[in-house]
């Protein structure tokens, strides 16, 4: 999946913390990556059966904190199913009911009118779409596309019985800098899919997808210091910022995502979905852009949870 529209400034991202936000969307850049094999092999994962004219609806609620804040969100999307230019199902989603720490947030005319089109139609490529005019929605619009992402490298697998999993290796980094505050921002992912449950009494599979550390993550590491774990594996993230005295934010450290879904078997519909999205965190802050001149290392998480029903 290829990053589109306007560039995103991270000064502005009220929803979700910058760092996370933008990390999210190269995790999703890479998923729509995993060779699509759904077609080719037997799966317990039922085909999405549309019907034009659907009525769908999610509420999502989310928590993100990071070393200076805690924000919560919760918002509406409504859609209905059409057929787009080449026929294919799409679902077209509108957005309402954006509550911020417990305050409701007017949306401006560009995010009202903004309508999300996502797909679970097996050659339906999903896009991160112009987030440049909908601020106070990235958090929701993005979190919404990495259900529909996860959903979709789910199915590229051989997932037939409860218990069954597969792994993809993918590693290659992606970048979410701007060149102008973060001069460097990258993650290396690889994905594990399990098939968690078959319930046919309720008509509900369980899915749990990973994004997961490689064994040797690609991303750029400039200083030696920045080699030291900050967990349990080699770093997969890693972010430069510029700050406000002209000094460099330097960061790294391990991101996971857990996603868990639950999708109806009978038409394939994801019912309902969580995100855990933690990122363990060693930051200096340097006076050079060779981050050699450094003050002393603070140790802190960010952690993003999303649930959709």
């Amino acid at each position: 999946m290829k990053k589109t529209g306007g560039t995103i400034k991270p000064a502005l991202i009220l929803i979700c913390s910058a760092i996370v936000c933008l990390a999210s969307l190269s995790v999703l850049a890479q998923s729509q990556q995993v060779p699509a094999k759904a077609d080719a092999v037997p799966s317990a994962l039922p085909r999405r059966q549309y019907r034009e004219g659907e009525k769908l609806s999610y509420h999502m609620t989310g928590t993100n904190r990071d070393r200076a804040r805690t924000i919560t969100y919760e918002a509406q999307a409504n859609g209905v199913v059409k057929k787009n230019a080449d026929g294919q199902y799409v679902e077209e989603y509108a957005w309402s009911g954006l509550v911020r720490n417990g305050a409701s947030a007017e949306l401006d005319p560009a995010a009202a009118n903004f309508r999300q089109i996502l797909s679970l139609e097996p050659n339906y490529a999903l896009s991160v779409p112009d987030l440049s005019h909908v601020i106070p929605l990235i958090g929701p619009i993005t979190d919404l596309l990495t259900f529909y992402a996860d959903m979709s490298v789910a199915r590229r697998g051989q997932l037939t019985h409860a218990g069954d999993h597969y792994y993809f290796k993918h590693g290659a980094p992606s970048s979410w800098a701007d060149g102008n505050y973060v001069t460097l921002g990258q993650d290396s992912i690889d994905f594990e899919v399990t098939l968690t449950a078959v319930n046919t009494s309720d008509g509900i599979l369980s899915l749990k997808v990973r994004h997961v550390p490689p064994e040797k993550p690609q991303i750029s590491l400039p200083a030696d210091w920045m080699r030291t774990p900050a967990a349990d594996t080699p770093n997969n993230w890693v972010q430069v910022s510029k700050t406000p005295t002209g000094k460099f934010a330097a960061a790294i450290g391990k991101e996971t995502f857990d996603v868990e879904l639950k999708v109806n078997m009978a038409d394939g519909r994801i019912v309902s979905g969580t995100i855990d999205n933690p990122v363990e965190v060693i930051e200096r802050e340097c006076t050079d852009a060779t981050l050699n001149s450094c003050g002393e290392p603070a140790r802190y998480q960010i952690r993003r949870q999303i649930a959709i029903n």
